[in-house]
């Protein structure tokens, strides 16, 4: 499990880093569909780094605890980071929206200051929204073995522990996440409505191709994501099981981190390309 889990791991950080440097070293994709994919590979990069070596930590090593103020610090990056990467995927669809849409209107509505304006929003946004849940679990009464049955601190487990009442809090956490989920991805839904009825007007094949093109990466990415904490966060905590979520856990924290830089990198031609540039200039430079 070690292993495994350490080259998942590495893959993640080494081909987020690879698209992140891709981009930066190619002009032709300082456009702002690459300005925010560029947040995302961030956002992935620090979203697994809060838990995976954590996680490597406890597979050789005989002391798997973890402080209360570590555990804390730790299910607020992560909620965190899970909060912005909702906001930015929801930008990402509000840019190919106005791509699609509105071509004739993108630069005038899409410039560098509002892409920048969106992209910090989604960190600040992010970075806000789960401050009241995390004070409400910190003030939680925990009395007895405290034995998280995770591998991460996250609220559900910690709500389990707790030996005081937790209705409020769950109330509070579940009404607050399904707020945040179900509007951005109602957002998001919206735009691909959008998107959808625009391509289909396109009267040549090649040209609706070309149109879904430039939003099937995102796309893709979207229903990965919204799909497994969809699951997990849009209703009470008291109905899952630990087992279960575990599973879709490791979907959004280990392996959608992995999938990602796979599914720009083969999906979109003008990262392939630039990918292609920047491996080439290293062989040639060897």
């Amino acid at each position: 499990m070690f292993l495994l889990f350490l080259l998942i791991y590495i893959f993640t950080v080494t081909g987020n880093i690879t698209i992140f440097i891709a981009v930066l070293r190619n002009y032709k994709l300082q456009i702002p569909m690459f300005y925010f994919l560029n947040h995302l590979s961030a956002m992935e990069i620090w979203y697994t780094s809060v838990i995976v070596p954590k996680l490597l930590s406890s597979f050789v090593t005989s002391n798997r605890s973890i402080s209360f103020n570590n555990c804390m610090i730790q299910l607020y990056l992560f909620s965190s980071l899970g909060a912005s990467e909702c906001y930015l995927l929801t930008a990402m669809a509000y840019d190919r929206y106005l791509a699609i849409c509105q071509p004739l209107h993108y630069t005038t509505k899409m410039t560098n200051s509002t892409s920048h304006q969106l992209a910090s929003g989604s960190w600040i946004g992010g970075f806000i929204s789960p401050i009241l849940p995390v004070v409400l679990i910190s003030k939680l009464i925990f009395c007895g073995p405290n034995q998280v049955n995770y591998f991460y601190c996250d609220s559900q487990p910690l709500l389990k522990l707790s030996c005081s009442s937790t209705r409020f809090t769950e109330t509070a956490i579940s009404t607050l996440a399904t707020g945040l989920i179900f509007t951005s991805f109602l957002l998001t839904v919206l735009s691909y409505i959008f998107i959808i009825y625009t391509i289909l007007k396109i009267p040549s094949a090649t040209g609706r191709k070309k149109a879904f093109s430039t939003c099937a990466s995102h796309l893709t990415v979207v229903m990965i994501y919204y799909g497994t904490i969809t699951a997990m966060y849009m209703q009470p905590m008291s109905r899952f099981s630990l087992d279960t979520n575990k599973v879709l856990s490791l979907l959004y924290t280990v392996v959608t981190p992995m999938l990602n830089p796979i599914i720009y990198s083969l999906r979109n031609q003008e990262i392939r390309h630039s990918l292609g540039k920047f491996f080439g200039k290293k062989d040639e430079q060897k």
